[in-house]
């Protein structure tokens, strides 16, 4: 199988070597988006909420450039470096998504890149 490098403008450049996104046959693996804001460069530092609505519209915008959205995610998996914006994180999440819901995990974790408190990844797949 080839692999395919997916790359958004759309999005926040990686801050690390990694891509966006990787597609091989139908698969996509989108690499975990933090809140940064891909028109100015500079973290979100609001609300969880605002937090993880910028994660979630990074995430939108490396899926349109494969072609797809929400829809297409089949597996997600978020990390929190506090357990305690579980619920918040999870209404902003929830509400990108209208039904089949992907299988998901969410994980407490001691740190994330750059000191966010959310990062989330998500593998989906073209039908």
């Amino acid at each position: 199988m080839s692999k395919k490098i997916i790359q958004s403008n759309q999005a926040p450049a990686p801050i690390g070597p990694y891509s966006q996104a990787v597609q091989t046959g139908n698969l996509i693996f989108l690499s975990g988006q933090i809140p940064i804001d891909p028109s100015s460069g500079q973290l979100k530092v609001g609300s969880i909420e605002e937090q993880a609505t910028q994660v979630m519209e990074n995430l939108k915008a490396v899926l349109a450039q494969a072609g797809l959205n929400f829809s297409n995610i089949i597996k997600t998996t978020i990390f929190l470096t506090n357990m305690s914006d579980f619920e918040a994180v999870n209404k902003i999440y929830g509400s990108y998504f209208s039904e089949n819901f992907p299988a998901r995990e969410t994980v407490a974790v001691a740190g994330l890149p750059k000191n966010v408190n959310v990062e989330i990844s998500v593998i989906a797949a073209s039908f």
